[in-house]
């Protein structure tokens, strides 16, 4: 069996240092050939709807969440979306970007079971 991480995302737009490093670190897991999930709570749900990121003030010489979130995508993270967040913000599947999608709470009590670590971020 193949190693497996989940990278658990609190903050979105109101801390962007940190959520740039979870979306850094999980695509650079992603790209060592290790199963990743992102499982995206609270703010960072916020990160995973249409255009939110196009929104994202830009600063010269830093990288972007729009940049850190492709470069995820690109590396193949399993991004989730934590359904109790959804609600409470209203957010549907409609509203996010491929590849994310939403997922049961209780999920990530079975991903943390199943994996060989879960990173916290935020």
């Amino acid at each position: 069996m193949g190693k497996k991480l989940v990278f658990l995302l609190k903050t979105g737009f109101n801390k962007p240092g940190i959520t740039r490093g979870a979306l850094m670190f999980a695509a650079i897991s992603a790209s060592m050939d290790v199963e990743t999930v992102l499982y995206c709570v609270q703010e960072g749900a916020d990160v995973m709807v249409k255009g939110a990121v196009d929104k994202e003030e830009v600063k010269p010489g830093v990288p972007t969440i729009k940049q850190r979130l492709q470069e995820a995508i690109d590396a193949g993270v399993d991004i989730q979306i934590c359904s109790a967040t959804a609600k409470l913000k209203g957010i549907t599947e409609d509203d996010l970007i491929e590849p994310a999608r939403i997922t049961g709470a209780a999920t990530l009590i079975d991903l943390a079971l199943d994996c060989d670590n879960v990173i916290c971020w935020g």
